[in-house]
């Protein structure tokens, strides 16, 4: 049967080599999914939200395969938890959920694209650009490290500290420990832009 969650944020739901239990359909907060190279190095896949499907877990429950990335609740998480079995039930007798989820994994996919374009084709810069003016808060401020900021750029952690520093010569944004305030929105756009 379905059960209702609620999970604090900084929770691991699922790790490498660990077998699926079930789909957990978000109804408010998110799972940051990412994946570790054997040498350390990270990259964040993407974030599932309300109305998202994680693409690790629906991979296992079809497969039948263990997880091979992490997925860790990035903000308090409220959602509920389908069971394996009941999951196939869902799929094969309840129409909506059928097309939620398969409306789900086309956008999830347009998302990998997006992500194989912004680390194969766009400049550094340019994606450096784009991930903080996406994840900014109200005041424009990031609160990540520099090595959470190269996980979000599939890069490493000494060249996203490199290139900030750039970016706060050029008055582009302020460094203080734990987080990136930015101070000139219109100038980090035009960099965002500058590979399209």
């Amino acid at each position: 049967m379905t059960k209702n969650i609620v999970l604090p944020a900084g929770k691991t739901l699922f790790g490498p080599g660990q077998e699926c239990a079930g789909f957990v359909e978000v109804t408010r907060g998110s799972i940051r999914v990412s994946m570790t190279a054997p040498n350390g190095r990270e990259i964040v896949l993407y974030r599932v939200k309300p109305g998202d499907v994680c693409l690790q877990t629906l991979s296992c429950l079809i497969e039948g395969s263990d997880y091979s990335a992490e997925g860790v609740v990035e903000a308090d998480l409220e959602g509920r938890f389908v069971p394996k079995s009941a999951f196939w039930s869902r799929m094969e007798q309840d129409a909506a959920f059928r097309t939620d989820i398969l409306s789900a994994v086309a956008r999830r996919f347009g998302d990998y694209q997006r992500l194989v374009e912004e680390v194969a084709l766009t400049g550094f810069d340019t994606r450096l650009a784009r991930v903080l003016l996406r994840l900014q808060d109200e005041g424009g401020v990031v609160y990540m490290t520099h090595g959470e900021l190269a996980a979000e750029t599939a890069s490493g952690r000494a060249f996203v500290s490199r290139r900030l520093a750039e970016f706060a010569h050029q008055g582009l944004v302020e460094l203080s420990r734990g987080k990136v305030r930015i101070c000139d929105s219109a100038g980090l756009q035009r960099i965002s832009e500058e590979d399209r």
